[in-house]
């Protein structure tokens, strides 16, 4: 009877160990947002514990990294100083396998994801994922595209899987999948405005090539000459007009010779780029703005779901703890919550704050709504503590202590930095102009030499106040005490190597980065410190607070970009590269294009007259820096000519397509958020009457962007 009384006890004892490891996975998914419908025994909830550590996900996103950090080395690589087309020289490509032996490393790692991921979510949630199905579809195309390359010996034209690279990045991101759907769904909605606004574009092209007709006079073709002399050209010139890139060079030969024309080009920019174009943000505002709160409450939901489904299984332990179903009210017992909290990997402030409120409970048990109520701590910001300050016996010093605690003790700190930056300017201003023979560094080396004693004493001062530990808790501090002390011995060098400061003292300059130019540039670092008074003006620190914020929880939105450059940079390499042909008088003493002997005779505003030289697709670094140049929309018009001259007039479908997918779409997606973001803390700051649910839809979208 004694060890079937013991067997009973070890099964229990198991059984209660499985539903608090199930419990334990279940918050983590609601932490993270993620489902609850995975696997659940003993081995796949190691397994599923270990796959979402940081270790093994730091793994991953390294192997992510490093396969498509690929496409700098592979042929054409992009190791080179300068990708300038007049100073390239024979560049080192890697031997055929070095890359390949790299990459088929990566999509082995790739492969065990997949196949732990189905694993753990069955083969029934596999046949609904379409992610993970699209990933192993990738995985296989990058298989057999890698095995074509290793029997062609390298030699083969196009690399397919380079494309398809960047859907590793974007499976692996739950947050990227939330605003790739995002931008699905947006983007059906806005197809009435692009149709719109390609009649706006067809209609104002079909006037322009009936008011600027070939005439007999020559001098009177230049406006059909240079922008509408045909189809194509009349809607490139009009595309780019719709950009403002081109204004208003395109409108200045038909306005010279009549006034009346600029009508028609002021009628298309008001129509197209003032009303067409803004109307077209706030369409993918309006759009975007709803899924964001579809998606958030799916998230909410996943979570809500998380936080039940881990009561719902502590409710199914041993009947002889709290907890039984057959009972009017559900509990659980707050020992079991307990042990529960300590096995979840949370962050500890968090964690300690749940702990100390069950241990708070008066009865020995935790109903549904109290569990779930816990978790409510997830939504808030921790606080920080800071160490206490310095207790003094003297009742003079504990007066002092007050008066340097005081904020205004900043106040008038950020004030003698104002000074310091005026002086610095007024100096930086006169020296501008003045031979460095003829300078007075007096003026530079008393001002410098005040301040740096008046940082020491304000460094001395704060320590007094908080003490050592409160002085080096506020990271504001560091970056003071580190300023004070560079400046303190730079100074100190300085005094050692050139003396005292007198009137008409010029420090001798020594090499490149001279001691006295190091302590000129060591104060601009004041610049950074000045900064701070940012905070201390409410609408301006409100404004930097979402600009940080946005810089922080961007990075779904700037994975998205980066998956587009990728893919066009990838493409624009297959497409263009080495068409354009380098200048035959290329040298490399000769780099200023504007006095090149061949760049003289060329028609002003080309590739070749302004030396866009380095912006090429050769490679792939060079195609990402060309797709940015093209993505601020500036002079584009130029890339549109010279690939359509040297490859072909169909490659302006090209840049039209991305400047529609980074111009149109990715920066009003990009305004949105930041309407989104701002608008809320505005209302947050400036509306005391901001509703609890407002108040919780902005936490929790700046907890799903984090």
């Amino acid at each position: 009877m004694g060890g079937v009384e013991a067997e009973r006890a070890l099964f229990f004892k198991s059984t209660d160990d499985l539903y608090i490891q199930q419990a334990a996975v279940f918050i983590e998914d609601a932490i993270q947002y993620r489902t609850i419908n995975h696997r659940v025994d003993s081995q796949s909830l190691r397994l599923y514990r270990w796959y979402y550590s940081e270790a093994c996900q730091w793994v991953l996103s390294t192997a992510i990294f490093v396969v498509l950090a690929l496409a700098f080395f592979e042929k054409p690589s992009s190791l080179s100083v300068t990708s300038d087309l007049r100073l390239r020289h024979v560049l080192w490509e890697p031997p055929c396998g070095l890359t390949e032996g790299i990459e088929v490393f990566c999509l082995v790692l790739f492969i065990i994801d997949v196949v732990i991921k189905s694993y753990l979510i069955g083969w029934k949630e596999f046949q609904k994922s379409k992610w993970l199905i699209a990933y192993a579809l990738v995985l296989a195309a990058s298989i057999v595209d890698w095995t074509v390359t290793l029997c062609l010996f390298c030699e083969e034209k196009v690399r397919i899987r380079r494309l398809l690279r960047p859907f590793f990045l974007l499976q692996n991101s739950s947050l990227m999948k939330k605003a790739f759907k995002c931008l699905q769904q947006t983007i059906p909605q806005i197809t009435s405005v692009m149709l719109l606004l390609a009649l706006h574009l067809l209609l104002f092209t079909m006037i322009a090539m009936l008011l600027f007709t070939r005439v007999q006079m020559a001098e009177d073709d230049q406006e059909w000459k240079t922008y509408f002399r045909n189809l194509p050209d009349s809607l490139t010139s009009l595309l780019v007009l719709l950009t403002t890139a081109n204004n208003p060079d395109v409108m200045i030969p038909a306005y010279s010779l009549n006034r009346a024309y600029s009508l028609f080009f002021i009628t298309f920019s008001l129509i197209g780029t003032y009303l067409l174009m803004n109307l077209l943000t706030a369409i993918i505002y309006n759009q975007f703005r709803g899924y964001l709160l579809s998606s958030i409450q799916t998230s909410l939901i996943r979570r809500c779901l998380g936080i039940r489904g881990a009561f719902e299984v502590l409710c199914c332990e041993s009947p002889s703890k709290t907890g039984r179903r057959g009972s009017i009210r559900m509990t659980v017992s707050t020992n079991t919550v307990l042990q529960v909290l300590q096995k979840v990997k949370m962050s500890s402030a968090h964690k300690q704050e749940m702990i100390k409120q069950v241990k708070a409970f008066t009865h020995n048990c935790v109903t549904a709504e109290q569990f779930r109520a816990l978790f409510d701590e997830l939504h808030k910001e921790t606080m920080r503590e800071y160490p206490p300050k310095p207790v003094y016996r003297s009742v003079f010093l504990q007066k002092l202590q007050t008066l340097f605690s005081h904020r205004f003790v900043d106040y008038f700190g950020n004030l003698i930095v104002a000074v310091h930056l005026i002086c610095i300017f007024v100096t930086l201003v006169h020296d501008a102009e003045t031979p460095i023979s003829e300078r007075d560094g007096f003026f530079s080396g008393v001002v410098n030499g005040s301040f740096s004693l008046y940082y020491l004493l304000e460094m001395a001062v704060k320590i007094f106040a908080l003490g050592i530990k409160g002085y080096c808790s506020y990271k504001s501090n560091l970056f003071d005490g580190l300023l004070t002390i560079i400046l303190l011995i730079l100074q100190l060098s300085s005094l050692v190597q050139y003396g005292w400061p007198r009137p008409g003292w010029n420090p001798a300059l020594h090499g490149l980065l001279s001691l006295w130019e190091t302590v000129r540039l060591a104060n601009m670092l004041v610049v950074f410190r000045f900064l701070r008074l940012i905070s201390s003006i409410k609408l301006m620190a409100l404004v930097a607070n979402s600009l940080f914020d946005l810089i922080k929880n961007l990075r779904a939105f700037a994975g998205i970009l980066v998956v587009a450059y990728y893919i066009f940079a990838i493409a624009g390499v297959a497409f263009f590269k080495d068409k354009i042909p380098a200048p035959q008088n290329s040298t490399n003493a000769s780099l200023n294009a504007s006095i090149s002997p061949e760049n003289m005779t060329q028609q002003c505003g080309t590739y070749e007259q302004l030396g866009y030289w380095p912006n090429n697709f050769n490679d792939f670094a060079a195609a990402l820096v060309t797709l940015w140049d093209l993505m601020v929309v500036n002079n584009w018009q130029v890339f549109l000519d010279v690939f359509s001259r040297y490859a072909s007039p169909w490659s302006k479908l090209y840049f039209v397509a991305w400047w529609l997918v980074s111009s149109v779409i990715w920066v009003n997606l990009f305004v949105a958020l930041i309407l989104e973001n701002f608008i809320h803390k505005w209302d947050r700051t400036y509306h005391p009457s901001f509703s609890d649910q407002e108040s919780e839809y902005q936490m929790s979208v700046q907890d799903m962007f984090r």
